[in-house]
């Protein structure tokens, strides 16, 4: 089996699908590992670290043209532009390993069927006990959580933590966390850390004792969330009159805050609008909200993803792809995924063996032969579902 991974052409993107310290489970299974040239140089793993683990430096075409399975951080649908670059090397029975968006990206998933190239994407992963060494998503996220703190202390034109000095006792700033999955969490902790007095929202009941063991306050607002959680323990979608009086009471409970981080997503759908401008103008001018959900439309109302927004005083920031800001560690998490996700269908002989009675790789194969087989793909793709095999 030949692994390969290429250098991102994703506008701002620095990191690499493999890092130097997981080439070893790899060649020990007698794979062959192929790295393009200066692949990992942005996220700070210069081309001999990938050499002194065995593994082979080369150009992108030589990647693309010897390796069984290729490996990367955008595949095309997350990098739809500079990505149809290279589905001209793409082949038949290649498989690819990656973040491909396939529920908001159905031209790009056409595409590669057509190649005939075995596709896996792993925000598809399922939310198992199982998965979660392969999870890009909460990997990513704990990312994020961490970033966006320190973005909010650097605009905040206050310090974060309550400091006793000669010159006059400094109150601690008051940060709320909307969203309490693994990027609220970590921004959670990491404004703890900063010494902030925080307190955090989310619509699932069940989180509480997590935010409380962090040294939070859970916010409870007097609304009737039903069943607010899916199978794999994240947020569901509500119908518009929850979001709307959900919005009213947050609007009274961002009013006094410094810092409101937002961290709510649904995957493969639109982010709940949560903010309106007028609960933004409600709060003090100085004020910093972070939305971690820019990319999907934002869960405030003034938003604006890749941009800051100044707004009666208050600083709106709208990052995206913060993990890249930190390449060096987010390519060591990412990498780490990505293999063990890869060498759950690798056996003993090093031979990739792909089974669909596996939870995890059913739930993550996207194309495969031409064909789109992920029910979920192809149900937001409007294609009927597929009929099962006729056993042999």
């Amino acid at each position: 089996m030949i692994v390969g991974t290429v250098k991102e052409t994703f506008p701002g993107e620095t990191r690499v699908a493999l890092t130097p310290s997981v080439l070893g489970s790899l060649t020990k299974l007698g794979a062959e590992v192929l790295v393009e040239t200066a692949a990992g140089d942005a996220a700070g793993y210069p081309d001999a670290t990938f050499s002194e683990k065995g593994a082979t430096i080369v150009s992108r075409a030589d990647v693309f043209s010897r390796a069984d399975v290729v490996l990367q951080i955008r595949g095309l649908g997350a990098n739809p532009e500079a990505g149809t670059a290279d589905v001209a090397s793409t082949r038949r029975g290649q498989v690819l390993i990656a973040s491909f968006e396939p529920l908001t990206a159905a031209d790009q998933v056409r595409t590669i069927a057509e190649t005939g190239a075995t596709l896996f994407a792993l925000e598809l992963v399922p939310r198992i006990t199982r998965a979660q060494s392969m999870d890009i998503l909460s990997s990513m996220a704990t990312i994020a959580g961490y970033k966006a703190v320190l973005l909010a202390a650097e605009h905040l034109p206050k310090m974060f933590p309550m400091m006793m000095t000669a010159a006059g006792t400094v109150k601690p700033a008051k940060v709320l966390v909307i969203g309490a999955g693994v990027a609220g969490l970590q921004a959670i902790a990491s404004s703890r850390r900063l010494g902030a007095q925080v307190e955090a929202y989310d619509i699932r009941a069940a989180v509480k004792e997590q935010v409380e063991s962090l040294g939070a306050k859970f916010v409870e607002l007097e609304l009737d969330a039903g069943d607010a959680e899916d199978k794999g323990g994240y947020a569901k979608a509500m119908d518009e009159e929850f979001y709307r009086r959900q919005r009213a009471a947050l609007a009274k409970a961002v009013e006094p805050m410094d810092v409101v981080i937002s961290t709510a997503a649904i995957p493969g759908r639109q982010a709940p609008l949560l903010l309106t401008a007028d609960a933004v103008r409600g709060m003090a001018p100085g004020s910093v909200i972070v939305d971690l959900a820019a990319e999907t439309g934002g869960n405030c109302e003034l938003t604006q993803a890749g941009q800051t927004v100044v707004e009666d005083g208050v600083t709106i920031l709208g990052p995206t792809n913060l993990a890249a800001s930190v390449p060096y560690h987010a390519s060591q998490m990412f990498s780490k995924n990505i293999v063990t996700f890869l060498l759950n269908m690798v056996t003993k002989e090093g031979k990739l063996e792909i089974s669909t009675e596996d939870e995890v790789v059913a739930g993550s194969l996207v194309t495969r032969d031409g064909e789109i087989v992920h029910p979920r793909v192809r149900e937001v793709m409007g294609l009927p579902a597929l009929t099962p095999a006729a056993p042999a």
